[in-house]
């Protein structure tokens, strides 16, 4: 009787386990419910599409005894990091390693999820797509990929307007709110779906609202100017080959059949890896002689514009600490590629959370030290 009264508890509780993985793998509110909040373990719980290291792997140099600070604000350098909830932080001077170090059980090799440091790759894809003509200009109205929107007002909507967060869409950029567009976007399974349902709050061009809508807009677009091939493969192709990436990576997708990459958000990759984005601007977009991005996009990308509604602190999706000095990508949690061409200088950081840290200031007191 014992036995049998086991029997019936353990296919209860496996029957409850199928009914939760169902649940969670098909309804967006409890998929909210059940992970709560972004996590850098996120890209174990979504589906992805595999990028692969490339042979010919380009790796940075380790000085033999690197520059960096021995504190900050009179804590030693490593306990500040740790104590503000880093996992990876490297300092690279020169194409050199100047500090690496990783905390809470974190290594060179973890991966980690890039949050919205992935608008600024996806900003690069979108430069790559015009330099080979698969995009005609900024200025195009975004209708021209995405005809569905006209019928809501999109056709004003120009691929610049995307770029630099003016294109006055309605969109609730909040976690927090189960039913908000951000949550229906980070846990929900049909991103073309919910684009669909988007609607305009304003006039384009003229406010700056960083939303992340916006560059899931623009990877809609880049992928129907892909024409079949997918936003992960041409990322392989244009960047993550060519630049020599040292490990395996992703980027997570709504779903597994027809899945669309969520270009806001969800590249899962390794830090020294993340860093050679920064390199890849640092120099202007050529990589050891070979143009992998225009000059030109590079320097549209990251040079001050205030005009049409755009702003000095962010431009083609990189924030700009300090207009035509330096600029990085960021995303939630605390996590930067940080660059400053004039020092030859990239900073990576990534966290479990961004601490209590102003890691905007740090980046440029670290500037200034070098």
């Amino acid at each position: 009787m014992a036995k049998r009264k086991q029997q019936i508890r353990i296919k209860s509780n496996w029957y409850l386990i199928l009914i939760v993985s169902v649940i969670l793998s098909s309804c967006q509110l409890a998929r909210f419910v059940f992970y709560n909040f972004a996590d850098i373990k996120d890209y174990k719980k979504f589906q992805s599409r595999p990028l692969t290291a490339d042979t010919s792997t380009f790796k940075f140099q380790s000085a033999t005894a690197g520059k960096f600070p021995k504190e900050i604000s009179g804590i030693p350098f490593d306990k500040f990091l740790e104590n503000n909830k880093t996992v990876a932080f490297l300092i690279i001077k020169n194409d050199t390693i100047q500090y690496e170090k990783y905390f809470k059980g974190y290594n060179k090799q973890s991966i980690i999820p890039s949050f919205s440091m992935a608008k600024s790759i996806t900003s690069i894809l979108i430069g790559c797509a015009i330099d080979q003509g698969l995009i005609k200009s900024v200025e195009e109205p975004i209708t021209n990929y995405i005809p569905e929107l006209t019928k809501n007002g999109f056709d004003k909507v120009t691929i610049k307007h995307l770029l630099q967060m003016t294109s006055g869409i309605k969109f609730n950029e909040s976690y927090i709110n189960p039913f908000g567009d951000a949550a229906s976007f980070y846990y929900g399974l049909n991103l073309r779906k919910e684009i669909k349902k988007m609607k305009l709050k304003s006039e384009p061009g003229k406010k700056f609202e960083y939303v992340s809508g916006n560059t899931q807009l623009l990877g809609l677009v880049l992928e129907r100017s892909l024409k079949g091939k997918t936003i992960t493969s041409y990322l392989q192709e244009k960047l993550w080959s060519p630049l020599g990436m040292e490990y395996d990576a992703s980027w997570s997708i709504d779903r597994k059949k027809n899945g669309l990459e969520k270009t806001f958000c969800c590249l899962n990759a390794r830090a020294r890896d993340f860093a050679k984005i920064g390199r890849l601007f640092k120099n202007k977009g050529n990589w050891n002689g070979k143009q992998i991005v225009s000059e030109k996009w590079v320097e549209e990308s990251t040079k001050l514009d205030v005009s049409n509604g755009s702003v000095k602190f962010y431009q083609y999706q990189w924030w700009l600490p300090t207009p035509n000095e330096d600029f990085m990508a960021e995303g939630i949690l605390g996590q930067f590629i940080y660059v400053n061409p004039a020092k030859d200088l990239i900073i990576v950081r990534l966290g479990k959370k961004e601490g209590k840290a102003d890691w905007w200031s740090i980046f440029s007191s670290l500037s200034n030290a070098y």
